[in-house]
């Protein structure tokens, strides 16, 4: 209560002191007492909003924008601010249902496989007089596409809709399936499906899954696949349990088409992810065990490496995956199995869309095969990234804050016109905190800026986008202390954005006690002066 308290008269102070400062009679002249009162106003409605107990709490939850949230009309007042958060949260989900009645969730994968053995092993000694044979043949040897789409019918009922074609060597087919899913509780949920292909008759589905404990759960799916053989049902349940906070274990059990029992432990922490897996059946046995290492960088960097080993042989795989844009993460991984020989792997996930290429380059293990699979994707990479992606991704960026800035031209403006009358109505202020800061020989702020500034030699082509906020700063000095808050610096009486989108910065030298002081604050950042370690030496 007493945090409370003390947060109010903190308030209530700042308002007495800017309505001091603005108020329109304490101007005489008609220009500066008509921008007084449109700022005393702004001051008033602003103190409206922070020492009304509900609007604080949407405004300091949620911001403006929870102050515009269409609903809160009819929301009842004196609620607290855990009340008000509920309150809000309901709205959003009633207009995220409205949303969903007309949003679909697509789905695709598309993989294109690729055979370019003759790069690794030719006979070039039989086919040496064959036309065209001097250059070697790489060919598509195999498709598969596939589409998912999702229609919300209810706040509980969902409609799936999905179908997928694939070819290989010249031969292949497709599919397509329907799937009702119902949530039957906050436990649990179920889908019906109903499928059909051209290779394979209709397929019926059931798929159940239920929460059995807070950290236990259990999936079970059962099938009836028909055909000319007759009827193929299978059954597949999977029981998995939080073991700790980052890890679970896994036991599923299928049987009918392709009978197995497999048991996995899955630890997936915020730098890593780890898995090892044993399963006994038919006609595949393996043990298999990987890593993922989690850069944690901007652009979520990751390695990973495998060894899987069973009757089909030995596979060791590695390779890594780069968010190369927004919605887009480009990955790479190179194969190298006995028997399956050498391939490379090639990933692009594009929002809710994956593009697959494995690349088929030998049969047997050859060093070369896998230099040029390991070494290749990374001189790709870095050349497109250099020359493509980035030039690509710097000429995005400064076309959304050409949009912004054009969006937000006419509402900068106002505030630059704001923050500029407010510098000529503090003028008088200032001038009577300077001489009473040094009769004390206390804090005055020689020169500050706000705004983009450029130090980087690499960045020199760019401009440094800022405004001089030094008679704002020393306004708010007081009994030779200056402390702001972690929130925007634009926001500040006599400030405003000069450079809407962009990283900003405040610049601030400041004399106190006779010596020279600078700081420099990110706009974020909370900054309170003066500081011993803000002191400029001048020894040398």
């Amino acid at each position: 209560m007493s945090h409370v308290r003390a947060a109010s008269e903190e308030l209530k102070a700042a308002y007495r002191r800017l309505c001091m400062l603005y108020h329109p009679d304490k101007h005489r002249d008609p220009e500066l007492k008509s921008q007084a009162e449109r700022l005393f106003n702004l001051v008033h409605q602003a103190y409206e909003v922070l020492s009304d107990p509900q609007t604080r709490a949407i405004y300091d939850i949620y911001g403006k924008r929870g102050l515009e949230m269409e609903g809160w009309e009819v929301v009842e007042r004196r609620r607290t601010p855990a009340e008000i958060r509920e309150e809000f949260e309901r709205l959003q989900r009633e207009r995220e249902e409205r949303r969903l009645q007309q949003r679909t969730n697509p789905k695709g994968t598309i993989s294109v496989g690729i055979d370019a053995t003759d790069l690794f092993d030719r006979y070039e000694e039989e086919y040496e007089d064959v036309s065209g044979s001097g250059f070697p043949q790489i060919e598509i040897n195999k498709m598969h596409i596939s589409q998912s789409i999702e229609a919300p019918l209810t706040a509980t009922d969902t409609a799936i809709l999905s179908g997928s074609l694939s070819t290989q060597n010249g031969n292949g087919g497709g599919s397509i399936n329907f799937a009702l899913r119902r949530v039957t509780s906050a436990k649990g949920w179920g889908e019906l499906e109903f499928g059909a292909g051209d290779l394979q008759g209709p397929l019926f589905g059931l798929k159940l899954f239920r929460n059995l404990t807070p950290r236990c759960f259990v999936t079970t799916n059962c099938a009836l696949q028909f055909s000319s053989r007759g009827i193929r049902p299978g059954l597949t349940t999977v029981l998995a349990r939080n073991l700790d906070k980052n890890t679970v274990g896994y036991l599923q059990w299928r049987w009918g088409i392709q009978s197995a029992m497999n048991t996995s432990i899955v630890r997936d922490t915020k730098t890593s992810h780890f898995t090892v897996a044993l399963q006994l059946g038919i006609p595949h046995s393996f043990a298999l065990i990987s890593y993922q290492h989690k850069f944690q960088d901007d652009d979520q960097t990751r390695v990973k490496g495998s060894l899987k080993a069973g009757f089909f042989g030995t596979v060791v795989e590695y390779g890594a995956e780069r968010k190369i844009s927004r919605h887009s993460v480009l990955g790479a991984a190179v194969s190298i199995g006995v028997p399956q020989g050498v391939s490379l792997k090639v990933k692009l996930n594009r929002a809710s869309q994956t593009y697959f290429f494995p690349i088929h380059l030998t049969d047997q293990l050859l060093p070369s095969a896998v230099f040029y699979a390991t070494v290749g994707p990374l001189v790709v990479y870095f050349a497109m990234h250099r020359l493509i992606i980035k030039p690509y991704l710097r000429a995005q960026k400064e076309r959304e804050l050409e949009k912004q800035r054009e969006s937000t031209a006419t509402d900068v403006l106002q505030k630059k016109q704001e923050a500029e009358a407010a510098v000529r109505l503090m003028q008088e202020s200032v001038r009577r905190i300077i001489e009473a800061e040094e009769s004390r020989m206390g804090l005055i702020i020689v020169n500050a800026w706000y705004g983009k500034f450029v130090n980087d030699k690499s960045r020199k082509s760019e401009k440094a986008k800022v405004i001089d906020v030094t008679v704002p700063l020393q306004c708010l000095v007081k009994d030779s202390k200056l402390i702001l808050t972690e929130a925007s610096k634009a926001g500040l009486p006599g400030f405003y954005d000069p450079c809407v989108g962009e990283e900003k910065s405040l610049k601030v030298l400041y004399q106190f006690r006779g010596v020279l002081h600078q700081v420099m604050a990110l706009d974020g950042e909370a900054l309170r002066i003066p500081k011993q370690s803000h002191r400029i030496d001048t020894d040398g």
